[in-house]
């Protein structure tokens, strides 16, 4: 890599490429030179335009230059960075020397006619990404004259035509030093201050003012000013750094954060490089090395994103992340993607982010430079009692934290390594950096001895269980890096992203945010959101295999191998070795290995078939499984990411639960079907107290007996009524929000006759509904009676206002004013963003599930629809539709068909069989959306 020329004041960076291959600052200024004496008749406007042709060639040349070179060598992201900030500056010099030379030439230049053009902010640091802004200061005399101002006006009109999206601003160094003193924005951009061009003296005069009679002594202001900014950006961003859709400058753990860093060190120590923190103390060599690679790689990273995009682009966007992973050569391996794979390195980058601000912050406020965080640290600093008067165990209280003697401490003894967790929860107290430090630069004390060691897997095992604040420990362990040294397993799971829309967060982080709300069920903290949940652990479980299941459950993903077989597997052997019997170990073996079946019965089988229930009760076995399954279960969806779990899969749960609960204790599987259909008759029965006995005799024989045990109780009084009077060409409807489902009914009541389930589908689907649930029959009078649950594009209950709206779009649908099949094809664009997601269609036949009907399972791409596309399919193929269950998993749909032939039986021929597959997975495709490239 090539030295950049002494043009710039950066004379020692390197670049890309070498700088004449970039731009030949000789050549382009005698271009100028004979573009300027060509135009000269034109007046001032003809040479800059003509000056102006010959800079866009140097720049645009330039640039690809710097491209080819990241493509040569795509990691060169810092590299990329400082070679267009080099660009940068030559094209800004060569636009003031047409000023000066030809625009405004000035032989004698007076006092008020200096001038230097500096630039500030990010493009002052000497980093400048594909399309970053452009930030210049005009520097200038406090005597400005006219001359000045116009040559400004004319350099900027200059950089204008080039297309360079400049910020500007024209200031005296007064200007300068009293404008920094009010406002922190413009303080942070002079900070780092660059001359490009101009009078050195201007410079050298800021530089002294800024440093004497500002910087120097307002640090703890200026400290604190940051830190309040940095902790709005983080909130704005979504607080933490383990989002699936990072913002590469933004986001927690990103570009600005170690910016931030950087403005703070440059303030207070007039530092120079990171290098220099470390001369300070306030870094090791080994963390200064972190800093470098963890700049370097989002620096590569966001240099790719404008490259792809074409523009300023800072969200690394699912579509990005693939196209960009593919760039910098990460590959498919084993249970992995590329794409996974790149995104794990990405945050591990931005964990040791973090790492590196909480260092450094604890050395601010071991300098006094920063606020401690409260008023009861300040008194325990002071002596004034706290923790450090309860401390058991070789620690100390320093800062206000907990922290070692010295590092002979854990040299001596490893266990304190898990210890000085456990006691910071004990006494309350927070771990000092400086512990931190020690931990992670010796975590191969952590080796086969201590991971035997009885006591140091009780210490965990307390940790995990007993300890009151699981996440914390968890967090302060997984941080360190002392989680995955002390379960190996665990560290192949760190900051393991799942690529799909519906995991928001990574694998090690929903493991701990899972632990996290099984120890606010236990406090009491979710009564109102999880009743069931909290009464089976207020009435008391064997807590230990459910802690350890909860955090293992997902330690097995990354693997080639289905991971719930994994994680039963590393179960099987961690279990024994944190001190579990026998008898906790299978059922945290079993819960893991089974993790994921609760889930799929509720949301994709009909819990109200006695079939289903009866055979996943057979799977439980045991009512204390049930209630450890349903509470882990719970906890599994809500820790996927905000607005997962909501009140339509709570019911589903708990009805699952109660159901099953009936069978192994021998509820109502004692019953016979007969018994269950006559109490069902009769509550219908009683729901019609102002009929007249006839006719409530005569609304009963209508119905057969799917309607009385597939139907809630609410659901038939609806058609009933619905029914009164009704003329046979009537399409009758009720449409109602369930608030407690987080779902509203539409019940549909009109003649049957073929492909009318698909017609509603798609009368839904024109409306924009999306479909959880559906049921239909058929009265013996040949009227259907339909049943959808559905819920808006936000994944709520359609509000009282809307519907009038939604019953008018359905209308139109079915009196066939709106074609479904064509009106439907533009939305189904998929958004650029989603575009890289592939979800194989699957299609699986189960005819074990219910007594009555087969069942038809479609896994595919989730998009409007579907339901229609694959109802009309089913139509298509002489299949009648019983019921409808849809889930839906981010980018991915699962939807379940309980289906009879033509002549009411199951489909059990291989034939027809192969027949539905084949025009279901055509459905598929025929309809499969187009990528949005907008």
């Amino acid at each position: 890599m090539e030295d950049a020329p002494t043009s710039g004041l950066a004379t020692d960076t390197p670049l890309i490429r070498p700088a004449r291959e970039i731009l030949e600052a000789e050549t382009t200024l005698a271009r100028l030179a004979v573009a300027a004496e060509t135009a000269a008749g034109e007046g001032r406007d003809g040479v800059r335009t003509a000056a102006a042709v010959v800079l866009r060639e140097a720049l645009e040349s330039g640039h690809a230059a710097i491209r080819e070179g990241l493509e040569a060598r795509p990691w060169a992201g810092g590299a990329v960075a400082r070679s267009i900030a080099w660009l940068t500056d030559e094209v800004v010099r060569l636009s003031l020397e047409v000023g000066l030379r030809w625009l405004h030439p000035s032989a004698n230049p007076t006092e008020g006619e200096r001038v230097a053009v500096l630039a500030v902010g990010g493009y002052g640091r000497f980093e400048m990404a594909p399309y970053s802004d452009v930030d210049l200061l005009f520097l200038t005399h406090w005597k400005r004259t006219p001359w000045v101002e116009s040559l400004v006006e004319s350099v900027l009109y200059l950089l204008w035509d080039l297309r360079l999206k400049v910020g500007h601003s024209t200031r005296t160094v007064d200007d300068c030093v009293r404008l920094a003193g009010s406002d922190i924005t413009i303080r942070t951009a002079l900070l780092e201050h660059r001359c490009i061009s101009g009078d050195t003296r201007l410079v050298e005069d800021l530089e002294t003012r800024l440093w004497t009679g500002l910087f120097s002594r307002t640090g703890p202001e200026f400290v604190e000013a940051k830190l309040d900014e940095r902790g709005q950006r983080h909130q704005r961003q979504g607080g933490t750094r383990y989002l699936l859709e990072p913002n590469v400058k933004e986001s927690k753990g990103g570009l600005r954060d170690l910016q931030t860093l950087w403005w703070i060190a440059k303030y207070l120590y007039h530092a120079g490089s990171p290098r220099d923190l470390a001369e300070k103390g306030v870094f090791t060599e080994d963390e200064v090395a972190v800093f470098s690679e963890a700049e370097e790689f989002l620096w590569t990273v966001r240099c790719h994103l404008h490259y792809l995009s074409g523009r300023a682009n800072e969200q690394l966007s699912f579509d990005m992340q693939v196209d960009v992973a593919r760039r910098l050569g990460f590959e498919d391996n084993g249970g992995q993607r590329g794409v996974e794979r790149f995104m794990q390195r990405y945050f591990q980058h931005a964990k040791a982010v973090g790492e590196l601000t909480r260092i450094f912050l604890a050395a601010l406020e071991a300098a006094h430079v920063k606020k401690r965080p409260t008023l009861g640290t300040v008194v325990r600093n002071l002596g004034f009692g706290g923790a450090s008067r309860n401390l058991t165990g070789p620690f100390r209280i320093r800062d206000g934290r907990l922290d070692f003697p010295d590092e002979a401490t854990i040299l001596d003894d490893p266990l304190n390594i898990l210890r000085i967790f456990d006691e910071a929860l004990r006494t309350g107290t927070l771990v000092h950096p400086s512990a931190m430090r020690v931990i992670a630069a010796n975590l191969d004390l952590i080796d086969d001895d201590l991971r035997a060691n009885p006591v140091a897997n009780r210490i965990f095992l307390h940790l995990l269980v007993d300890c009151g604040d699981p996440e914390r420990a968890l967090r302060r362990m997984n941080e360190t890096g002392v989680l995955g040294a002390f379960i190996p397993e665990w560290g192949r799971i760190h900051a393991m992203m799942q690529f799909n829309m519906y995991h928001h967060y990574t694998v090690d982080e929903h493991s701990i945010m899972a632990v996290s709300i099984l120890a606010r069920i236990e406090r009491g903290r979710l009564k109102e959101d999880l009743p069931v949940a909290s009464a089976i652990l207020a009435q008391g479980v064997d807590r230990v295999p459910l802690y350890v299941a909860m955090f293992l459950h997902d330690i097995g993903k990354g693997m080639e191998r289905d991971h719930s077989e994994v994680g039963e597997e590393i179960a099987r052997v961690v279990c024994p070795r944190l001190g579990l019997d026998d008898a906790q170990t299978d059922t945290v073996c079993w819960l893991v290995r089974n993790h994921l079946l609760m889930s799929d019965v509720a949301q994709k089988r009909d819990i109200s078939d006695p079939t289903t229930v009866r055979a996943f009760a057979a799977e439980v076995r045991t009512p204390s499984r049930l209630n450890l399954l349903l509470v882990l279960t719970a906890c599994d969806i809500m820790a996927v990411g905000p607005d997962v779990w909501n009140n339509w899969k709570a019911q589903l749960l708990r009805s699952l639960h109660r159901r099953t609960r009936e069978v192994l204790t021998g509820g109502s599987d004692s019953q016979s079907r007969t018994t269950r259909l006559a109490e069902a008759q009769d509550e219908f029965r009683a729901g019609l107290s102002d009929w007249s006995p006839e006719a409530v005799e005569a609304e009963v024989n209508r119905y057969y007996r799917p309607f009385f045990l597939g139907l809630p109780l609410e659901t038939q009084l609806v058609f009933a009524r619905l029914g009164q009077g009704a003329r046979p060409e009537q399409v009758l409807s009720d449409i109602t929000p369930e608030e407690s489902r987080d779902a509203t009914r539409a019940c549909f009541y009109m003649s049957d006759h073929p492909g009318l389930f698909a017609r509603l589908s798609g009368a839904l689907a024109l409306a924009g509904a999306n479909v959880l649930d559906a049921r239909t029959v058929t009265t013996s009078d040949g009227v259907s009676c339909s049943v959808f649950w559905i819920q808006d594009s936000e994944g709520n209950a359609y509000e009282s206002a809307r519907l009038d709206r939604l019953r008018k779009a359905v209308d139109r649908a079915l009196k066939g004013e709106v074609v479904a099949r064509e009106a439907l094809k533009p939305k189904r664009k998929v958004k650029k963003r989603e575009s890289k997601f592939n979800v194989p269609t699957r299609v699986l036949f189960d005819n074990a599930s219910s007594e009555l009907y087969t069942v038809v399972e479609v896994d595919t791409r989730d998009r409007v629809g579907l339901l229609y596309d694959l109802t009309r399919a089913l139509a298509g193929c002489n299949v009648t539709i019983a019921s409808a269950i849809i889930a839906t998993y981010g980018e991915q749909a699962v939807d379940v068909f309980y289906v009879k032939d033509l002549f009411g039986l199951k489909i059990t021929a291989a034939n027809k069989m192969k027949q539905i597959e084949s025009r279901l997975r055509d459905a598929v495709e025929a309809a499969a959306p187009d990528s949005d490239e907008g």
